[in-house]
């Protein structure tokens, strides 16, 4: 198992990309922490450079990574490699409460019984569809006029609306994306947002919301689009997670171009000891 430098990171971005989709989310924070992201995590590899598994977890020697909530994400074409590095190899801190986010469900039961050998407790948080977008161009133009950027002052009522947020972890973790990452809002005559979509540390679009008394306006569509030709001309991916339960948010995605490959579900794992 190796920990990888800041040169060996761009080696990995560009065999991570061979793997797209599937290898997204971790495509997502590579590509981040090679554009120089403030971030809290480091990434390990099962053997370089011809990798077969790679997961990123936060940084124990980091003090930034306990303001956050401990996130572990991993890409695997081999399973049993897979259960080695978290079982032999200890990739993971099971001693811990921890998540495991956008990971092949294909592996779930696998980490059910690595989890249940540990006596750790596995939940299935959610099933999520990943969405991807290749090619912005048929996007319409200057939907909407007032759309702007999020700043510092905005971070409080992202949160309180956020299903994830609404405590001081969530704040930060919201705050650090507004710092950070690309944002588009729209705004009301007081200058106050109304609608936004935010980029998570994972360059996935989300947290998009519309406040209740401006919705049906088009709003969601305006911000989804400026955001997806923002992020391709800078040569982000555009891609989103959307819940299962989420078929309006599902509607709206696919009716601008986002596809999927139906051959592969995503899920959200909770472990608690």
């Amino acid at each position: 198992m190796k920990m990888l430098n800041s040169d060996e990171l761009k080696i990995a971005e560009t065999t991570l990309y061979t793997h797209l989709p599937k290898s997204i989310k971790v495509y997502g924070f590579v590509f981040a922490m090679n554009r120089g992201k403030p971030h809290h995590l480091e990434v390990l590899v099962d053997t370089w450079p011809a990798f077969t598994n790679i997961i990123v977890r936060p940084d124990p020697n980091n003090d930034r990574a306990k303001d956050f909530m401990k996130k572990v994400t991993l890409y695997s074409t081999d399973e049993e490699v897979l259960r080695r590095m978290l079982t032999v190899e200890n990739a993971i801190d099971w001693s811990t409460y921890f998540l495991i986010g956008g990971c092949d469900l294909r592996h779930s039961l696998m980490l059910k019984e690595i989890a249940a050998s540990r006596g750790v407790s596995m939940k299935g948080f959610s099933l999520v569809h990943l969405m991807t977008l290749t090619e912005p161009s048929h996007l319409p133009d200057d939907l909407e006029s007032r759309v702007s950027v999020l700043n510092e002052s905005h971070a409080d009522v992202v949160n309180k609306t956020w299903k994830f947020g609404g405590d001081d972890k969530g704040y930060r973790n919201i705050l650090n994306l507004i710092r950070h990452f690309p944002t588009c809002c729209i705004t009301d005559e007081s200058n106050q947002p109304v609608s936004w979509v935010l980029l998570y540390d994972y360059c996935a679009l989300g947290m998009l919301y519309t406040q209740p008394e401006h919705r049906g306006k088009g709003y969601a569509k305006a911000l989804v689009t400026t955001m997806a030709k923002r992020l391709h001309s800078q040569g982000y991916p555009v891609y989103c997670f959307i819940e299962e339960c989420n078929r309006l948010s599902y509607k709206l995605f696919k009716s601008l171009g986002f596809t999927e490959d139906l051959s592969y579900r995503a899920a959200w794992y909770e472990f608690i000891c």
